[in-house]
C-alpha cells in the first residue's frame, strides 16, 4: 500500500499473501523528509490489517534493532521481538 499527502507518495508497505496463515509485512520505507509525521505508521497498520484481512493468523515483521522509532512504532502497533537474526555473507576467496 501506498499513502499519499496531497498527491506525493509519503509512505509504503507491503505484505505478502498468507501462506498456512502466516504473512510477512514488509517492505515498509519513508522517505527521509516525509519522516517523524506518523506516515510510516499508518502504512504499516493497514498491511497489517490487510494481512489479516487476506487470512493470516501470524505476522512477520524484520526490523533494524538499531532503529529505535520504527522499533517503538511496530511494538505500539502489537509487535513483539521474538529473535534476532544476523545475516553474514563470505566472500569467496581466491
Amino acid at each position: 500500500m501506498i499513502l499519499e499527502d496531497g498527491g506525493r507518495p509519503v509512505a509504503m508497505a507491503g505484505f505478502s499473501r498468507p501462506i498456512i496463515g502466516m504473512s510477512r509485512i514488509g517492505p515498509v520505507y519513508t522517505p527521509p523528509e516525509a519522516r517523524r509525521r506518523g506516515y510510516g505508521a499508518a502504512v504499516t497498520h493497514g498491511a497489517t490489517r490487510a494481512a489479516e484481512e487476506a487470512g493470516a493468523d501470524l505476522l512477520l515483521l524484520f526490523t533494524d534493532l538499531a532503529n529505535p522509532t520504527s522499533n517503538s512504532i511496530y511494538q505500539a502497533l502489537g509487535y513483539r521481538a521474538v529473535a534476532d537474526y544476523a545475516s553474514i555473507t563470505l566472500a569467496e576467496q581466491g
